[in-house]
């Protein structure tokens, strides 16, 4: 004897009996209202078939029935059929009334039920958020001090006229101290040195000392 698989889910029942019943059932797109009974001569059709129970196919029906899409199908205008496709009349204005009402609180649940969803995952996401660390305070930086500043203050003079040359080695009077340098250019009272770091600058001669 044949070993006939029984269908497991309604979503398998109603792909099944949408393929036995093409002009009735329709598993894309807007789908027909059905004839008022249609149940009974669902049953009776497949009284044989030992792939799905009347049970099942109740609850396929149910579930087929409350789907979105069957509901958009329950308009003004709209004809109701049979398991063969045949027109069994206008569905009526209180079944119009009945599905839009099912529909819109249909859509209210799912919303809520997303809305619920999505303030739990906020709330998971603020639970399971690391906790920022603390930016750590950085040490004010040392000032640096170059080597000509860092060495003890020299007793110096004032250069003389005749000592303002070109490549002389002198001392910067800065004020706080003396920096080392060796004079580069002479334009008249202003004089341009280089520094021990590399840096150049121009000063007047008055600030030079040797």
């Amino acid at each position: 004897m044949e070993n006939t698989e029984k269908l497991k889910n309604s979503k398998e029942v109603i792909a099944y009996i949408a393929e036995c019943f093409p002009k009735c059932f329709t598993l894309e797109g807007e789908a027909k209202p059905l004839k008022i009974g249609l149940f009974q001569d669902l049953a009776e059709r497949l009284a044989d078939d030992e792939k799905v129970s009347k049970t099942q196919l109740r609850a396929a029906l149910r579930q087929y029935t409350s789907s979105w899409r069957y509901l958009y199908g329950v308009k003004a205008g709209a004809v109701r059929v049979d398991l063969d496709g045949n027109d069994c009349g206008e569905v009526e204005q209180e079944h119009i009334d009945h599905a839009k009402k099912t529909l819109s609180e249909s859509k209210a649940r799912v919303n809520t039920r997303r809305k619920e969803q999505a303030e739990k995952a906020r709330e998971e996401g603020k639970t399971n958020k690391p906790k920022a660390k603390k930016p750590q305070q950085r040490r004010p930086a040392k000032p640096k001090h170059t080597k000509a500043e860092n060495k003890p203050v020299q007793e110096t003079r004032k250069l003389t006229t005749d000592e303002l040359n070109v490549g002389k080695d002198v001392h910067v009077n800065m004020g706080k101290g003396n920096m080392a340098a060796t004079i580069v250019e002479i334009n008249k009272d202003d004089v341009r040195v280089s520094l021990a770091n590399g840096l150049q600058m121009v000063v007047k001669a008055e600030h030079l000392r040797a």
